[in-house]
Parts: C-alpha cells; structure tokens; sequence
C-alpha cells in the first residue's frame, strides 16, 4: 500500500510517500522559520496562508522524487490535530480533495501518534513494546507503546514542555527565534562547572515534569549578573546555556530511566524535536549502555514535525482498519482519545 502523507499542524509543510512493503520513498519540508523569525514567534494566519501556498507543489516534488504519480497512490493521510486550527484545516482540505478526486481512503492521523510511531523509519527499527520520550516544542510525555494505538501516559509534564523552555529561555538570553536550537549549539561551548540550576521534580516519586520554574531560575540568575556585572558577555551567555542544556537532560534521562523500571520494559524510543538534542541523546546513549536497554531514535531530519511520520501512521492505521473517511480537524486532542483499531 503506497501512502501520500500531509502534514500541516503549525508551521512546517510535510508531505511523504511511504510504501507498506518499501518504507520510505520520499518526502520533502518547508519549514516557515525565516518567516515567522520576524515576528518572534508563530503567526497563526500567515501559517495557514504559507501551507496553502506549499502542499500541492511539495506533493508533486515528492511525487517525482520517488518516481510516483497520484495513478499510483492508494491512499491519502493528513494530521487531523492537535495543532493550529486554520493550518490543519489546508492539510484536511488538500488531502480530503485529492481522496475524493481519486476515489481512494483518507484517514485522519493524530500528530503524536505520528511523532510516537517516527523512529520506526530508523535503522534499525524499534519492535514492540517500548517506553516512549516524546520531547518537543509543545509535548513532553513518557508513554508505554506496547502496539499501534496501545499507548499508557506514564508521566507528562505539567507546564512547559521542554521545547517550549528552551524557546523562552533563549528569548531571555536575547538569543533570536526559534532560540531552543541556537541555546543548544552556545551550550556546546559553555563551561559546565561555573553556574547548578535547579532540576524540578527530578526526585517527585513520580513520572510528571515542570519545566516553568527552570525558565525562572534562569531569569533570575541573567538579573543578577546584570546587575552585577552590568550585561553579560558571550561567554557567561554560553556558560548559561550549558547549565540550563544540563539540567533539562538530568531531569529527562531521570525519568526516562524510572519509566523503564516501572514499565519492565528494556526499549526507550525517543522522538520530536528536542530528540535532536546531541547531549541528550550522548546522555541516554551512555545510561542505555551502563544499564543495559536498547534506545532509539527517528533520523534527524525526521524529528521535527514531517510528513513521513504522518504517512507512517497512516499506513499502520490503514493497515487494521477501513475509515470511512472524515472532513475534520482537531485543535486540541488528546492522545488518550484516540479510537482503538478496530481490526486486524
């Protein structure tokens, strides 16, 4: 089954084909960084209005990279939610049209379904069942996957996501947007030894995060050497970043271990964004070694949001059941309301 997948929750344009038999064949992005930079952050509508002008030429360039026509595809997934609803709504219509004009099954695909299944386009890939780091700009859960569509929160954040701390802490640092990636890069050259930050909840007793009051120990530490020191220079900017980098990694290589004791599981699959992060994966890569468990990860062109994942999802979805076909998008969703599959 060869499926063309359409991603468009916020604000990167994806578009895959993912054969059943073959795995990947193509994809291709369009990310709206440079546009929304201007800005400091995601503008809904412009988002909305850039999708509409990316899915259908991505589409055609995926489709002549993997030596494909739309004759060729048997069905057609897009993200359903969560995400921005005007940006949903392009990939809906889009992947809604072409179904209906081809006569083929659309199925509505949850964005961190997609993200959670990602790492399955590695090689190699992850077997069933596996515990779950999903870290990104807007999600930081740890889930049991123990099948497609069998998914246990273990433990989430109950704030910011870590994504989403490394963005506002770069702001503060007066580091440009999208800053979590540039933070990440200045911390390689930080010192590790001159500034400790706090590691929220990291012995809680518990799976849940909060990543909130770290953003502040840094605002509250960057006042401080302003005051004293009269602004900081690059090198305490690095030094900062280095501390901050290091206590994110702690508090989520903490828990990634305690959801393998609690689960018995010996297989951590990590994915989204922040799953980029060279120190965090130097980090589990290490600990896996010392205690003995398989770690994963997608392909890192494949971490952030991608149409590959979605296809994936799709095919897999497709696969145990036969959607009837929706119109819909989904703003806020719950992963834990996604339906059962209903087939084998």
């Amino acid at each position: 089954m060869l499926v063309l997948g359409f991603e468009s929750s916020c604000d990167e344009t994806g578009v895959a084909l993912y054969d059943s038999e073959r795995g990947l064949i193509a994809h291709a992005l369009h990310t709206q960084m440079a546009m929304h930079a201007e800005y400091g952050g995601v503008v809904p509508e412009l988002a909305s209005r850039d999708h509409i002008r990316r899915a259908i030429p991505l589409a055609q360039e995926c489709l002549k990279s993997g030596g494909k026509t739309l004759a060729d595809v048997d069905a057609i997934a897009y993200t359903e939610g969560p995400g921005l609803g005007g940006a949903l709504l392009v990939g809906a219509s889009v992947a809604n049209a072409l179904a209906f004009g081809l006569g083929i099954p659309v199925v509505a695909v949850h964005h961190l379904e997609g993200h959670l299944l990602s790492p399955m386009l590695a090689d190699p890939a992850p077997a069933f069942p596996f515990v779950a780091l999903l870290v990104s700009g807007g999600h930081t859960q740890l889930m049991a996957v123990r099948a497609i569509g069998d998914y246990q929160t273990l433990g989430e954040t109950l704030d910011d996501a870590a994504g989403e701390a490394f963005d506002k802490t770069a702001k503060l640092l007066g580091l440009p947007y999208p800053g979590g990636p540039l933070l990440s890069k200045l911390a390689e050259s930080g010192n590790p030894l001159r500034f400790t930050l706090p590691r929220p909840m990291l012995h809680s007793g518990d799976l849940d995060m909060s990543f909130s009051g770290l953003k502040t120990a840094v605002l509250t530490l960057v006042r401080k050497i302003e005051r004293e020191a009269g602004g900081i220079d690059e090198q305490t900017r690095a030094d900062i970043c280095r501390a901050f980098q290091e206590a994110i990694v702690d508090v989520l290589l903490h828990k990634s271990l305690g959801a393998l004791k609690r689960s018995g599981l010996k297989r951590l699959v990590v994915a989204g964004g922040v799953g980029a992060n060279t120190q965090l994966r130097a980090a589990l890569d290490r600990a896996a070694a010392r205690h003995r468990f398989e770690v994963f990860y997608p392909p890192l062109s494949l971490c952030t949001d991608n149409g590959a994942m979605i296809a994936l999802a799709g095919c897999h979805r497709l696969a145990h059941a036969h959607p009837a076909g929706s119109y819909s998008v989904k703003p806020r969703w719950d992963l834990s309301a996604l339906p059962a599959l209903t087939g084998g």
